[in-house]
């Protein structure tokens, strides 16, 4: 369907304005329907950036197609959010928390406790009931505030696909616990196009982020696992391995460490998973940390070590080690020290891309880039975007540019900004 010019608005209007299910406005604002106008692109020596066009939120992208959504409406692009041909109405679509495209053309996206599914351009689409470890319907819990249901699909990181032994893998765990009410923190997946999505790894019963009165079946989580967390900062895949890794954080709140480093590996025959755990820790630690990558049979990742210490200061940075010598750190190579909290981080075509938190660093809207594969480093402070911390790094779209989204405080729905490296 094609769609049709709504009205406009000024770019002082636009940096204002945020989705409903993350911060205090509608997106109704922001929407102008028809071909998107370019923001003004404007440079770093390492980058150009821009904000997003006038239009819908957009979400997720791959290749040339981008995933978006209005306050009641979602979207899909084929131009790379140029037009937006595709649409349907949807409700819920303020309370949309994750999405992606795949490889087949399917959209798997989801509201705050609702998992979805469009195989057909979102011409149509039905809800998904993810399937528990033990083959069982896993149900989202019945809040004791239907407003507060809990984020259970929303994602901190960018990128959920993989190819794995010939077949396309989905797999994500959800960064809950902030916004949104009381959750259970799991890792997902799919091995088919997301018609099917399954549980791979459930934590246990975290007691400090439960519902005041925890709900007839008891505490969220799974309770034989006493590896608890508060929530996941990212789950990634590493080739030469044929595993894959995730880390967790947050805070120790006298339950135990709740930063872990875990692998995992999946048999498809048999459809299980085997995971261990390789690092529990508190938060003042390297290991509390994101954006895990792999480059060359290398492990990259940033960290966020926070949290009260006695040490001379926090184990932060971005670290690089041969996976077999992750939890060794006399092994590790530390490529810089950012000296502020950072969780975030991609890399492609050898540019590393990472950020700072803007409530824990002096940097209004901070990057840190390197274009050589951390042989050199440069550190950016876009102050015109205002106070935002970049989250959910996506990688580039047919045209180069990566997507970013800008999260006003570290979590609650700003603007998207693309990121195009320089050559």
């Amino acid at each position: 369907m094609n769609s049709t010019t709504s009205r406009s608005f000024s770019r002082r209007r636009f940096l204002q304005t945020s989705a409903t299910a993350f911060g205090t406005h509608t997106l109704s604002d922001r929407i102008a329907m028809g071909a998107a106008t370019e923001t003004e692109i404007r440079s770093t020596d390492h980058f150009w950036y821009r904000l997003a066009p006038q239009g819908p939120y957009i979400d997720s992208q791959r290749d040339h197609r981008a995933f978006g959504f209005t306050d009641d409406e979602i979207l899909l692009s084929e131009d790379n959010g140029t037009t937006w041909p595709h649409r349907a109405k949807f409700p819920e679509a303020q309370h949309i928390t994750f999405s992606v495209l795949l490889k087949n053309g399917n959209i798997v996206f989801a509201t705050r406790e609702r998992l979805f599914l469009s195989t057909d351009n979102l011409e149509t689409h039905h809800e998904i009931t993810v399937k528990g470890m033990d083959g069982s319907d896993y149900l989202p819990h019945k809040p004791n505030d239907p407003d507060r249901p809990g984020w259970y699909f929303h994602p901190l990181d960018g990128v959920h696909t993989w190819e794995v032994n010939g077949t396309e893998m989905l797999v994500w765990g959800n960064y809950g616990n902030v916004r949104g009410g009381a959750v259970p923190t799991n890792i997902y997946y799919s091995t088919d196009q997301g018609r099917t999505v399954k549980i791979a790894y459930s934590f246990g019963q975290n007691p400090k982020f439960q519902q005041p009165v925890t709900p007839p079946g008891g505490m969220l989580g799974d309770p034989d696992n006493p590896v608890i967390c508060r929530h996941i900062h990212c789950v990634t895949f590493h080739p030469e391995e044929n595993a894959f890794y995730a880390c967790t954080g947050d805070l120790d709140q006298g339950h135990g460490h709740e930063c872990h480093w875990l692998r995992g590996t999946y048999d498809a025959t048999t459809d299980r998973w085997d995971w261990k755990v390789l690092v529990s820790v508190d938060s003042n630690s390297r290991y509390k940390s994101g954006g895990i990558q792999f480059v060359s049979g290398q492990l990259y990742w940033a960290s966020d070590a926070n949290g009260l210490t006695l040490r001379p200061r926090h184990d932060r940075g971005i670290f690089r080690c041969d996976p077999k010598d992750l939890a060794d750190p006399s092994k590790h190579t530390l490529l810089f020290d950012p000296k502020y909290e950072s969780a975030n981080m991609i890399i492609e075509d050898g540019f590393i891309l990472s950020a700072h938190y803007t409530t824990a660093s002096p940097y209004d809207t901070g990057f840190i880039v390197s274009p050589d594969l951390g042989r050199t480093w440069a550190q950016y402070d876009l102050k015109e975007l205002g106070k935002r911390s970049p989250l959910r790094f996506h990688p580039k779209n047919e045209d180069g540019w990566f997507r970013v989204d800008l999260r006003s405080g570290w979590i609650d729905r700003a603007e998207i900004l693309f990121l195009k490296p320089k050559p």
